[in-house]
């Protein structure tokens, strides 16, 4: 028998204690033995739980406990899920987390700690939420360079944006939807702002590419700026506007990693996925582009890939599961300026086609009453902020300004 610990008792926390207990036989016959629930950490009270006589306030009866070997970090946030996290590796226990904020804030700390503790720190849950992603990426595809990573990797964002584009819904309308049926939270900043789906990009690079990646290096923006025009454009020239976060290795070693909304071309196997769901494409040069789909949320689907880490903790309690990278300082990162894409441009004013073809050249155009949509030449960001400023002087009015993704 294995004793595990679980700190949080929210969504995913309740659906873990869930399946370890509804799936005990199943788990069992993989593991070999039982993976017993001892504790539950969580500050409410839950008297008609089947294992109220399990749960604590204290975190000291988790970390004073010889007998619990895994613990289940699925509180949420850094505070003080960081302090407990690092805790319980320096006393010998392994930690599985669904935990994404924590993962991309202090993932290669906690990953040097462990393997200095010969013990493991998984987190599969963290990116794709029921999506396995972090084993494939680790394990099935350790054969392949990995060239290039990208996904829609916020199913809040993809959820509004899939509204917008096939019933023609405005921006406020969908995330008041999108919050009504639970897929939003009230505060939705960290969705449509894009800050979710740059934590989750940034793990994804720390491990394709071995150095970590943090959050506060990654240029980001949200969908919040995204509007029906911009929709009806796009779908015009044969795309859809999908928040992506992408990042990809250079000829020179160094990556392009951004976090923004994207044109995803009608061929892309990322165009079709759409509502909650996400979908990660990896580009690897033996396997060319394989794709990953799935329900990126939800109580049972993260519960689910937070069980698999957990049992894979149990079966190498005295061997680590190698998953490491070093520390980075983010001097492998370009400026997001120097990155280059072709550009969606939405502008309006007299003479806009012929001005814009004076100022960016070739160029494709779609329009509609009032307003033209061209798309440009791949080109540096900030070459396309000079032709923009140099289009503006001649009168015409720049809308928007959305990346073509190469994906």
């Amino acid at each position: 028998m294995v004793s595990v610990a679980i700190m949080g008792h929210g969504v995913v926390g309740s659906g873990v204690a869930e399946i370890l207990l509804t799936h005990k036989q199943k788990l069992f016959s993989n593991l070999g033995e039982e993976i017993y629930v001892k504790r539950i950490l969580d500050l409410r009270e839950f008297p008609d739980s089947p294992v109220a006589d399990r749960f604590t306030k204290s975190f000291d009866d988790i970390i004073n406990d010889i007998e619990i070997r895994v613990v289940a970090e699925v509180m949420g946030g850094v505070n003080p899920a960081y302090d407990y996290v690092k805790r319980c590796l320096k006393a010998g226990k392994s930690v599985v987390t669904s935990n994404k904020e924590l993962v991309a804030s202090h993932g290669a700390e906690l990953l040097a700690i462990a393997k200095e503790e010969n013990v493991n720190f998984l987190f599969e849950a963290s990116v794709g939420g029921g999506i396995p992603i972090i084993r494939p990426m680790n394990q099935c595809l350790v054969a392949n360079i990995v060239n290039e990573v990208a996904g829609i990797l916020n199913g809040t964002t993809n959820f509004i944006l899939t509204k917008m584009i096939q019933e023609g819904m405005q921006f406020d309308d969908a995330l008041s939807l999108a919050q009504e049926l639970g897929f939003a939270e009230r505060n939705p900043a960290a969705d449509i702002e894009g800050h979710d789906a740059c934590r989750k990009i940034c793990i994804l690079a720390s491990l394709a590419f071995g150095k970590h990646v943090y959050p506060d290096s990654v240029h980001t923006e949200g969908i919040t700026d995204i509007t029906l025009n911009d929709v009806k454009l796009a779908e015009k020239l044969g795309y859809v506007i999908k928040l992506i976060g992408k990042v990809k290795k250079l000829d020179d070693g160094n990556i392009d990693i951004l976090t923004a909304p994207m044109l995803v071309p009608f061929k892309s196997q990322l165009s079709n996925i759409d509502n909650e769901f996400n979908g990660i494409m990896v580009r690897g040069d033996c396997t060319g582009d394989v794709v990953f789909y799935g329900k990126g949320a939800g109580k049972l689907p993260t519960a689910s890939a937070v069980v698999a880490d957990i049992v894979d903790c149990c079966k190498h309690l005295k061997a680590r599961r190698f998953i490491f990278w070093a520390d980075g300082d983010g001097k492998n990162i370009i400026s997001w300026k120097d990155s280059v894409s072709a550009m969606f441009v939405r502008v309006s004013g007299e003479d806009a086609a012929l001005k814009a073809e004076e100022v960016f050249g070739k160029v494709r155009f779609a329009g509609s009453t009032g307003e033209l949509a061209l798309i440009t030449e791949p080109m540096r960001y900030g070459d396309l902020e000079d032709k923009c400023a140099a289009l503006e002087e001649k009168g015409v009015k720049v809308l928007s300004k959305i990346r073509v993704g190469d994906i």
